[in-house]
């Protein structure tokens, strides 16, 4: 059986307040695609399908046209919600479009029920688990703690207790969204830590022949069995040196698992550049970069005039400008007392401006000013005093 493994599409998303809807689409089209060429028996769609609980109208559309037409295509789709989902407005209606071949799991109760797919080699049971809330699902699944772990191993346990009830040689797969322990995070994805701990191990899944992972962004594989596709687009310039695609996993008559990566279409490459304002206007190095999204850390020691028109002016795409200006020694033990001691009040506002600036202190006349100003504490104070006496 062939199953076509995806997840975190994120439908809503933006990058940087730049719209990737078309991007989206575009992906939609190249699955739809990839499972008519490459004769997909299913599709599973591991968690996050929208980017937040109430989707904006355009995402919700784009995911209504690509469920017609994997609907049209005769392949089952199997889908949970992720921790950006709202799982009950994406469960809404499950029960009759189930009956179309799009088969939404939303309800953790109902995880051990699977769906239960057939080929040549006998039947294939597919269970759903959506994400697992910890303090939600604690009371259903009798967790000992609302952790991570507790709960989605109870899910598994039941998941393996239906599995042992099936006819001998009925194959497994498991959809799940979560953090596995020696997955790679980003920055896109949101924090799910408990009590500080998020991660749960791979040894959960254990018994299943695949876990189709949702949640981290990058495509990565933790054992042959466990894998994570990855988002199908950059949500953020952490992810710039991700290749974005698809797992086409063949699934074997005994459970055997041959895996395939599929590329996803790139709209526009990510680069993340970093050096002086003039350095990477100069540079020949960076024209690659000229057509991508940029992120620009700029380490002059003074802040640049106009830096991002400057920017733009080559790179039209930037879309973040950091500043992490080059800073000199200073002897990081030093207490402040001690960095102080000796100076005028004039010098430690001196000091003051250069630190703000990354290392570059005020021209004669901001220096100017600043006399003034201490100038005029000084007067004041001591007609302050003079009355007082």
């Amino acid at each position: 059986m062939r199953l076509l493994h995806t997840s975190d599409w994120h439908l809503g998303r933006s990058l940087h307040r730049v719209s990737l809807l078309d991007a989206q689409a575009a992906f939609l089209d190249h699955l739809v695609d990839t499972v008519h060429a490459r004769d997909v028996d299913a599709v599973l769609v591991a968690g996050d399908v929208y980017d937040r609980a109430v989707p904006p109208l355009a995402a919700v559309e784009l995911f209504d046209r690509a469920l017609h037409r994997l609907a049209a295509a005769g392949v089952p789709t199997v889908l949970i919600s992720g921790n950006h989902d709202s799982a009950r407005r994406l469960g809404v209606a499950a029960g009759l479009i189930d009956r179309a071949g799009i088969h939404l799991r939303t309800d953790p109760a109902d995880c051990h029920t699977p769906l239960v797919l057939r080929d040549a080699h006998g039947d294939v049971a597919c269970y759903g688990l959506p994400y697992l809330e910890p303090a939600l699902v604690k009371d259903e699944f009798q967790a000992e703690k609302a952790a991570h772990e507790q709960v989605l191993t109870a899910a598994m346990e039941r998941v393996r207790a239906d599995l042992a009830q099936r006819p001998e040689g009925t194959r497994s797969v498991v959809l799940a969204h979560a953090f596995v322990a020696g997955g790679e995070p980003s920055d896109s994805e949101r924090d799910i830590a408990v009590g500080g701990v998020s991660a749960v191990p791979a040894s959960v899944f254990h018994g299943v022949d695949y876990a189709a992972l949702g949640h981290l962004h990058g495509c990565q594989t933790l054992s042959e069995r466990v894998r994570y596709s990855g988002s199908p687009l950059a949500y953020s310039f952490s992810e710039a040196r991700h290749r974005k695609s698809m797992w086409l996993i063949d699934l074997g008559p005994a459970g055997e698992i041959a895996a395939e990566r599929v590329d996803c279409p790139v709209p526009r490459p990510l680069a993340r550049l970093r050096g002086r304002l003039d350095d990477l206007l100069a540079d020949p190095a960076h024209t690659p970069c000229e057509q991508s999204f940029v992120e620009a850390t700029l380490t002059d020691p003074v802040r640049p005039a106009e830096p991002m028109a400057r920017l733009a002016a080559r790179f039209p795409h930037t879309l973040s400008l950091l500043f992490d200006p080059d800073r000199g020694e200073e002897d990081p033990h030093a207490t402040y007392a001690q960095r102080l001691r000796g100076r005028s009040d004039e010098q430690i506002a001196e000091d003051f401006v250069a630190h703000v600036r990354g290392g570059s202190g005020p021209d004669e006349q901001e220096r100017a000013v600043l006399r003034e100003a201490f100038e005029d504490v000084r007067v004041t104070a001591d007609m302050t005093q003079a009355a007082a006496r």
